[in-house]
C-alpha cells in the first residue's frame, strides 16, 4: 500500500513558500538570540549553497521562507537539516533555561518536539503565486511586531 506524501513533502530544484511551527506554538522565537540563530543557519546554508532565500519571516512561533533547496545536504535535505540543526541546539538552550520539560513528548523515538511535524510547503509554481506570497510575508511582518525584515544577506537564484 502506498503511503501518502505528506504536505511536508518539498523537492530540490522547486520554488516553495514553506512555514514551519514551533511545537504547540509556543513563543520560542520572540527571543532575538533565538532568531539570529534560525538567521544564521539559513545564512549558511546558502552560502554552502544548499539553498537559495528570497524571502523570510520570523515571528514568536513560527518562519515562513521563501525558497529553493538546491542540493542534497550529504544524505538528508536542507530542509531536515534545518529542522533538525535548529531543534538540537534550541533544545540545549531550553535545558539550560530550565524550560526543556514544556517541549517534552511521549514518543518512542524522541523525548523532545520543536518544531511541529508537518511543516507546509506551498509549491510557488507563477509568478502571480510568488508575488502574492512576498506581499503576504511584509503583512506578517507588520501585524505581528516583531520579526526579521526579508533579505538579511544576497539572495541568489535557484540553482536546482
Amino acid at each position: 500500500m502506498d503511503t501518502p506524501q505528506r504536505k511536508s513533502y518539498t523537492a530540490i530544484g522547486r520554488i516553495y513558500f514553506w512555514t514551519a511551527t514551533i511545537y504547540k506554538w509556543y513563543h520560542l522565537l520572540n527571543e532575538n538570540s533565538k532568531k539570529q540563530l534560525v538567521l544564521n543557519y539559513l545564512k549558511d546554508l546558502s552560502l554552502e549553497g544548499f539553498i537559495s532565500v528570497f524571502g523570510f519571516v520570523i515571528m514568536p512561533n513560527h518562519l515562513h521562507l521563501i525558497w529553493c533547496q538546491n542540493k542534497m545536504n550529504g544524505k538528508e535535505s536542507p530542509k531536515s537539516s534545518f529542522l533538525k540543526y535548529t531543534s538540537h541546539t534550541f533544545l540545549k538552550q531550553l535545558k539550560l533555561e530550565g524550560k526543556a520539560w514544556q517541549y517534552r513528548v511521549n514518543a518512542s523515538n524522541k523525548k523532545h518536539e520543536i518544531w511541529q511535524r508537518d511543516s507546509l510547503g506551498i509549491e510557488i509554481y507563477s509568478r502571480n503565486v510568488a508575488q502574492q506570497k512576498l506581499d503576504y510575508i511584509p503583512v506578517r511582518t507588520v501585524s505581528a511586531g516583531r520579526a526579521y525584515q526579508p533579505g538579511e544577506w544576497q539572495m541568489a537564484s535557484c540553482k536546482g
